[in-house]
């Protein structure tokens, strides 16, 4: 009799599909090679349109299961879909943390919020011809005050069927400590459940992903770090890319990207995964 544990199954997700095309290109080798099993869609990045997505849909359709969602995208340096859409600067939205500002200190209008987020879920199903499987948000956006709750009310009203993303990482103290920003996404992420709960929207039990991009890292340790303690169906967060000229103009996340790409697509992946008793769905 085999008494060995069935292998947790989780989600690893490539955020900013729609960023670049160097970015899209690293997503759809990783899906195509079963490394990734899934990705989130910026409808408002350049480098998003019938070809790219035709392409990722090309790249998904080749692997067993592949979950494609929406990134919500509500920051500096990209643009609205709606016309009057507000806080803005010189056209585009505001940076991360005048939003995370605005919307701590309630000076966010949340309907407006909420149009953008409802126009960018009907450009998703534009695209791609159906809703998104889940919902997340560049720069986690969805966990904002204010915004969280027009973000889950356009989810509840256009893809109702789709589970959304939280940020709690299932770390210890010591641990989340060690990493200020995972703590603060703890922090947001515990109304956020409550809030989706309240509305009856599915979303992950357990996160990770969240780590220091502007200093050097051993990003096969830190994924290590990752799978530990990460519950069935939690969600990783990676952001593999190749860099362009589109990518530096418009990102700082340039050759960390690079380096996710080469450990995700290398053999001690795999070899990691099965020493954790992980799988990829």
């Amino acid at each position: 009799m085999n008494d060995a544990a069935p292998p947790r199954r989780i989600w690893l997700c490539a955020d900013d599909y729609g960023l670049s095309p160097g970015v899209n290109r690293a997503i759809r080798d990783l899906i195509e090679r079963g490394r990734l099993n899934a990705t989130s869609v910026m409808v408002v990045g350049p480098a998003i349109g019938r070809a790219e997505v035709s392409a990722l849909q090309a790249a998904a359709g080749k692997t067993p299961r592949c979950a494609i969602g929406l990134h919500v995208t509500l920051t500096a340096p990209f643009r609205p879909l709606t016309m009057h859409f507000k806080p803005l600067d010189g056209g585009m939205f505001v940076a991360f943390p005048k939003l995370l500002r605005a919307g701590l200190l309630r000076r966010l209008d949340p309907e407006i919020i909420h149009a953008e987020v409802m126009v960018q879920l009907s450009a998703f199903a534009e695209f791609f011809g159906r809703s998104p499987e889940f919902v997340d948000g560049h720069q986690h956006v969805q966990l904002f005050p204010q915004v969280r709750d027009a973000f889950l009310s356009a989810v509840k009203a256009a893809a109702p069927a789709a589970w959304v993303r939280q940020g709690g990482d299932n770390q210890t103290l010591v641990q989340r400590l060690r990493t200020p920003k995972a703590l603060v996404l703890d922090i947001l992420s515990a109304q956020f459940r409550r809030r989706a709960s309240q509305a009856e929207i599915a979303f992950n039990p357990g996160f990770a992903g969240v780590y220091d991009f502007s200093r050097p890292s051993d990003f096969g340790g830190l994924m290590e770090q990752f799978l530990d303690r990460l519950p069935e169906h939690g969600v990783i967060m990676c952001h593999p890319g190749f860099v362009d000229d589109t990518l530096v103009s418009l990102d700082p996340l340039t050759t960390v990207r690079e380096q996710e790409h080469a450990f995700l697509g290398g053999e001690d992946f795999p070899r990691l995964l099965a020493a954790n008793n992980v799988t990829l769905y």
